[in-house]
């Protein structure tokens, strides 16, 4: 396929740096490709960021058929731009896609277009300590149609955003309530795709999360109601002891790149690590026992998210004295050293654009 590019005639006035905030600035670009089931994927372009035509009856405005991914794009001292990890975000995309009927775009292609919007978008790319330029790929279901099916049309689009930290909290503990009342998925659904009703059936138990002073909400599993799953925006890690514990992927948890960054560090420092499940019940004790060391978040937007309070059945409990544990502190440098290029890659993360 041939990418076509259009120049905007217009290009916005770009943030300042210091006063980024997350998700609500949007560069002057974006990518776009069509499918149907006559030409495949088809009709690749950049070209200026703009809202995307939709009939009132469009699938995915209805039935949700839409997948996504998020990756970040990072300024090192030098100047240069480069991704982290690429290439398992278009990966998952596909995985994602597989599970509710998308049809699967060209990994290497997605990528080789990301890059030459990126290099449109460069001066996008922030240079202030902890920001990034924010990446959203896209799938969505494009029929004008109001019966329950697969749709037969799709738009994939990348849109750009600069940010700063995730949380306002910035690297600093954050509370989390854990939820007796509400499920997010369950294992045979499509809890481990990131799509788009995942996350509309976060919201509710968030809003009451956030009403009660929490950032964020700690899923269990939609069984049982005593597995641990993951935080809202996160996955999450325990240790207990002098373990590093991590819920087993079970096909209702999101398949994190930063969870499987952390672990991958872990193994190559000689920590001990465990993917397995691990109920509320056994957190609590590890607490009440002073087994309990750390709990932190891993994921995109964040990168590492210490804990320092969690909510459980009206049981509150202070992790690490409520201060950014030894563990979450070091993997945050280390991933985000990485990111930056202020240390060498030991995997093969890094993608230079």
């Amino acid at each position: 396929m041939q990418l076509t590019i259009t120049k905007a005639d217009q290009l916005k006035t770009n943030p300042d740096d210091a006063k980024l905030g997350f998700g609500s600035i949007f560069t002057d670009h974006m990518f776009n490709m069509d499918y149907n089931p006559q030409d495949g994927w088809h009709n690749p372009r950049i070209e200026p960021y703009a809202p995307i035509d939709m009939d009132p009856a469009t699938m995915v405005l209805h039935y949700g058929q839409a997948v996504f991914e998020g990756l970040k794009a990072f300024r090192t001292d030098s100047g240069a731009i480069q991704l982290f990890r690429p290439k398992d975000n278009f990966k998952r995309l596909n995985n994602s896609s597989r599970l509710i009927c998308i049809p699967g775009i060209d990994e290497a292609f997605a990528l080789d277009a990301l890059k030459q919007l990126l290099v449109i978008e460069k001066n996008w790319v922030p240079s202030a300590p902890e920001t990034s330029l924010y990446i959203r790929p896209a799938i969505i279901a494009m029929d004008p149609f109001l019966g329950v099916r697969a749709s037969d049309t799709y738009r994939f689009f990348i849109i750009l955003s600069p940010v700063g930290a995730y949380y306002a909290e910035g690297f600093n503990p954050v509370k989390i309530w854990v939820t007796k009342n509400h499920v997010r998925a369950v294992r045979g659904g499509v809890g481990e795709a990131k799509t788009a009703g995942n996350y509309a059936a976060s919201l509710y138990a968030a809003d009451q999360a956030h009403k009660q002073g929490y950032t964020q909400v700690l899923w269990l599993d939609g069984i049982e109601q005593q597995y641990i799953e993951e935080v809202g925006a996160m996955n999450i890690f325990f240790v207990i002891d002098d373990e590093l514990i991590t819920p087993l992927l079970s096909g209702s948890i999101l398949s994190g790149i930063t969870r499987d960054t952390v672990i991958t560090l872990a193994k190559m420092w000689n920590l001990k690590v465990a993917e397995r499940k691990i109920s509320i019940a056994e957190v609590m004790e590890a607490h009440a026992s002073g087994k309990l060391k750390e709990i932190f978040g891993s994921g995109t937007a964040a990168v590492i998210s210490p804990v320092g309070e969690l909510n459980y059945n009206e049981k509150v409990i202070t992790v690490g004295g409520g201060k950014v544990g030894p563990m979450a502190n070091k993997f945050y440098k280390a991933i985000s050293d990485i990111q930056y290029g202020k240390a060498e890659d030991p995997a093969g993360w890094i993608e230079p654009i």
